[in-house]
């Protein structure tokens, strides 16, 4: 865990948050709401009927957050009077630090942990409150994360040192689908190459458009060194980590597997024969758009799958019949990696308010509340379609609505506020290419298993921090060296193994399948 920041700086942090942090005296709340919301899952509302005053830190960049419509709402329908401190991301970490460290801990922190070992840390000190003791007055907490067999993992992977649970995790606020392999099915259209179902494949219809647009390298990326992470899933493994072997019930590593040669020969021949984009390693974010949004200068690229609609739409003009579209994973495997619908995590402050922060927390984790935060009151923001999914109705018909446009005007969305995202609101709702995208993720069973996360002790974290990073700086290194033809072919593997294992490669190996252990007997 980083060094906590020293007490002294507490009287800044006071005089930054009022400030930043968006306070405001102005709280509507009330115990006699008319708001007609969806399914509580059993909490019965409100939630306080003494206007109990709740801090609550979330990350926006947004100003007037107090203010807002949602937040008004939400005074309303729980009859708490909550008041938001908010910091933008570039902020948001150094504030909490100095809170802790002042002992002047907001009642929910919603955002700023970046791992889960910070948090259990802390609770172990008594900063935050162990949900294990408030399960009974969370229903929504207890049905998705206790009852249901999927879920409850958590408590084994997430518990603390003294086998409590102190982050409270979010829910379904991940799509499906978000990343894959994007393809101009324009260009394969005209040339009649056919969608691959295999490495090879995928290296015939590059040849393909190579013949075609010899002076162009049809596959391309933005993504730098994380390529191989990302190309890594369809071989079956996760570069840069450890990964689980679901057939041998055993943790392997993946930078050392046979797999990865086989996909670092794989990505060199991509390479030598001008396949792969030679600046695959350097290309700027800007550099890579240009590239793909030209009529033949790039045609297969791993990106997000809004690309697919607003490089169409940066195209219209200039070459309408542009048609990017979401293709088949690259690797043997035909796999993307699956997003996990358990996602981050939140912390209750361990004071006299605990009790109340659980249970508003709870409200945000229910039908109720995901459709308060992500949609509004239906008839006040939004209608429904015949689909059955949100209408904005401040916004021009047929818009697609952007949840930033929605966080600037009503305070939804807001980071580290939500627990769940409503499947009818508009992140859900998704474009024709979109929903290609996840129909044939979905209908193949393209993902790959979750692996288990697991909990280490002490001295296994320890252990791992010191060579995880050596061997993730050496894996990209060397898988660089290997693809550009530098180092490359068996003798420059054999000697990558046997550096990887000097570096601690087999070490880590042990200390995750020590930990498997421990997770397979865990009740």
């Amino acid at each position: 865990m980083k060094k906590i920041i020293a007490a002294a700086l507490a009287a800044v942090m006071a005089a930054s948050c009022l400030a930043g942090c968006g306070s405001s005296d102005n709280s509507t709340t009330g115990t006699n709401s008319n708001v007609k919301l969806g399914d509580t899952g059993g909490l019965q509302l409100p939630l306080d009927t003494k206007n109990t005053e709740l801090r609550f830190l979330v990350c926006s960049s947004k100003e007037n957050m107090n203010d807002s419509y949602v937040l008004q709402k939400l005074r309303e329908v729980t009859g708490i009077n909550v008041q938001l401190m908010v910091f933008p991301s570039s902020t948001i970490a150094e504030k909490r630090k100095v809170m802790v460290a002042s002992k002047d801990i907001p009642d929910i922190m919603g955002s700023s942990f970046a791992t889960m070992d910070e948090i259990n840390d802390l609770g172990v000190q008594g900063a935050f409150a162990p949900v294990n003791d408030y399960i009974d007055v969370m229903p929504n907490f207890k049905k998705i994360f206790v009852d249901d067999p999927e879920n409850n993992w958590v408590f084994k992977s997430y518990q603390a040192s003294d086998g409590k649970l102190y982050g409270l995790p979010w829910y379904e606020v991940q799509r499906d689908v978000n990343h894959g392999i994007l393809y101009r099915k324009d260009i394969f259209d005209k040339l009649n190459i056919p969608m691959w179902n295999s490495p090879d494949e995928f290296y015939q219809a590059l040849k393909t458009l190579k013949s075609a647009y010899p002076g162009v390298a049809p596959f391309t990326s933005k993504n730098k060194d994380n390529l191989f992470n990302q190309l890594s899933i369809s071989w079956g493994l996760i570069a840069y980590k450890p990964y689980y072997d679901e057939a041998a019930k055993e943790w392997k590593y993946s930078d050392t597997d046979p797999q990865m040669k086989n996909m670092l020969d794989y990505m060199a021949k991509l390479y030598k024969e001008g396949l792969l984009d030679p600046e695959f390693l350097t290309l700027t974010e800007a550099a890579w758009t240009s590239k793909m949004t030209q009529p033949d200068k790039a045609f297969v690229t791993f990106d997000w799958i809004g690309r697919l609609d607003t490089f169409k739409e940066q195209t219209k003009g200039t070459y309408p019949e542009y048609d990017l579209r979401y293709g088949n994973p690259i690797g043997p495997k035909q796999t993307i990696k699956k997003l996990s619908k358990v996602f981050a995590s939140s912390t209750i402050a361990n004071n006299k308010n605990t009790e109340l922060s659980m249970k508003l927390n709870d409200f945000l984790l229910s039908p109720a509340g995901a459709e308060l935060i992500t949609m509004g009151v239906e008839g006040e923001t939004y209608t429904l379609d015949e689909k059955g999914m949100a209408v904005y109705t401040a916004f021009d018909a047929g818009k697609k609505v952007e949840i930033g446009e929605l966080e600037e005007k009503y305070g939804m969305f807001l980071e580290g506020m939500y627990r769940r995202f409503d499947k009818r609101s508009t992140y859900f709702n998704f474009s024709e290419k979109e929903q290609e995208a996840q129909d044939k993720v979905l209908k193949e069973n393209m993902s790959e298993p979750e692996d288990p996360i697991l909990a280490f002790t002490t001295e296994e974290k320890d252990a791992l921090s010191g060579k995880e990073v050596k061997l993730k700086t050496a894996a990209q290194e060397f898988f660089a060296k290997y693809v550009l033809g530098q180092e490359t072919g068996d003798a420059a593997w054999n000697a990558w193994v046997e550096k990887a294992n000097n570096l601690g490669a087999q070490d880590i190996v042990k200390i995750y399948n020590d930990a498997q252990k421990r997770y397979d007997s865990a009740q």
